[in-house]
């Protein structure tokens, strides 16, 4: 019997000029494939992250978008939801949504709402907002966190946290270093990270600088234990940091905005845009949002 003909599109994300940002493959005929099929899939295009388009469980969703690694599926990621928003904003069976301006996405990790970012009228990219509210999971100490990011334990900043497990649905081990310059040094290695890894549910490293101006960070992560040496652009990471840090600022602003430089060192450099809205100490909301470009649509026959 011969296959059946899908259709994929590829795009980056986070990011205004094509070859920057965070590369995605979004499969947009889904149904009837296997979970072993996507993951092979996801592997064939071996980005950090690929999705697959179904029909919704409710109607009044936009779609159903099951998201893998190379190495295996996961409840949710940021970089995969903005860039197929951005993708389905362009087929004309979206257009009622496209039209509206709001997705939401049914995804392991619950419901995902998304808000089309336009310039001059086109769809230039997408805003979600995070599904879960921030957990706080395991610390660990400076010399392991050091020993991932093959740095020296000087290199960590604990004045504002200690390295730990964050999540606001995906769970990463989030590190703050004290110079830019560390964060340029940072690379993964393979056996601190099998040692540690996964942690809460946590299989990658998100380091990050905070710059002088306090809204601003440069941030990298790492991920070899899921086939991902290091990601361009990660906006569930991103959304969990700022969750984190609005959380423990002080005094009462209600909301702030945020930008993360990510993937400069690699040679992908990407911008995520985000939000955070606080009411007393916690944060009730986050949302993370940028460009994104274009790049290859094509069709395979599995």
């Amino acid at each position: 019997m011969a296959g059946m003909k899908r259709r994929y599109a590829t795009i980056d994300v986070f990011t205004d000029r094509i070859f920057g940002g965070n590369p995605l493959a979004v499969v947009l005929d889904a149904a009837g494939l296997s979970s072993s099929q996507m993951q092979s899939i996801a592997l064939e295009f071996n980005y950090s992250e690929s999705t697959f388009i179904l029909p919704p469980d409710d109607p009044a969703h936009t779609a159903r978008v099951r998201i893998f690694t190379p190495r295996t599926e996961v409840p949710f990621a940021g970089h995969p939801n903005v860039g197929t928003a951005f993708v389905l904003a362009r087929e004309s069976r979206f257009a009622a949504a496209t039209a509206s301006g709001c997705f939401v996405f049914e995804e392991a990790a619950g419901l995902v709402p998304l808000t089309l970012l336009r310039d001059k009228g086109a769809v230039v990219g997408a805003e979600l907002r995070a599904p879960e509210s921030l957990s706080r999971k395991y610390e660990v100490s400076r010399d392991i966190a050091a020993a991932c990011l093959s740095l020296d334990p000087a290199d960590i900043a604990t004045n504002m946290h200690a390295p730990q497990v964050i999540s606001v649905g995906l769970p990463f081990l989030a590190v703050e270093l004290c110079s830019r310059e560390a964060l340029h040094r940072a690379k993964p290695h393979l056996a601190a990270h099998a040692a540690l890894l996964p942690l809460g549910g946590a299989d990658a490293v998100f380091a990050y600088w905070r710059a002088p101006d306090q809204t601003v960070l440069h941030a990298r992560t790492f991920a070899p234990l899921d086939g991902v040496i290091e990601d361009p652009a990660t906006g569930s990471a991103c959304a969990a940091a700022i969750t984190l840090l609005a959380s423990l600022e002080p005094g009462d602003r209600a909301e702030r905005a945020w930008r993360i430089h990510q993937g400069v060192d690699m040679g992908r450099p990407s911008l995520l845009l985000g939000r955070t809205l606080r009411r007393a100490e916690a944060v009730i909301d986050t949302f993370i949002g940028g460009r994104c470009v274009p790049v290859l649509e094509g069709s395979f026959v599995l």
